[in-house]
């Protein structure tokens, strides 16, 4: 009888094998990432990629020891057509709630790093001489199993 009881376990646990793995999601939320993407205007390209090795590399150096940014990276756009950017600026972020950063942390960043947020303010007002933001998209990583 435990023979038989046993072998109908198995045989339970054999078919209810595949159905349990059709409902299984092959993929994990991952990480976070912020792209912006920018168009540098005409004859400003190494302008704008000046201001990203020195200024904005620098934020996300600090945001990486202060733990806010995983990682960043730089891309450029081989060929982009009229109007679409030939940057994009990528930040990592651990999680949705990693980037949930109190408003005077990011002001104490700035002062520290631009010296005032009026400063940063107009700085950003100035790079739309050489350059056009296009947005930024926010888009979660999957990692697929």
């Amino acid at each position: 009888m435990k023979i038989v009881l046993a072998s109908l376990l198995a045989t339970a646990a054999f078919c209810a094998a595949p159905a349990l793995a059709q409902n299984a999601r092959p993929y994990n939320n991952g990480p976070v990432w912020s792209v912006s993407n920018i168009q540098t205007k005409n004859g400003h390209f190494n302008d704008y990629m000046h201001y990203v090795d020195t200024a904005w590399r620098a934020l996300q150096e600090d945001s990486k020891k202060r733990g806010w940014v995983v990682d960043y990276k730089v891309l450029t756009a081989i060929d982009p057509r009229d109007n679409e950017p030939d940057i994009y600026l990528m930040v990592e972020y651990k999680n949705m709630a990693a980037m949930d950063v109190s408003l005077d942390a990011l002001d104490e960043q700035t002062k520290a790093l631009e010296g005032s947020v009026g400063a940063s303010d107009r700085g950003f007002a100035d790079r739309d001489k050489i350059r056009t933001l296009r947005g930024t998209v926010l888009a979660r990583e999957l990692i697929l199993k």
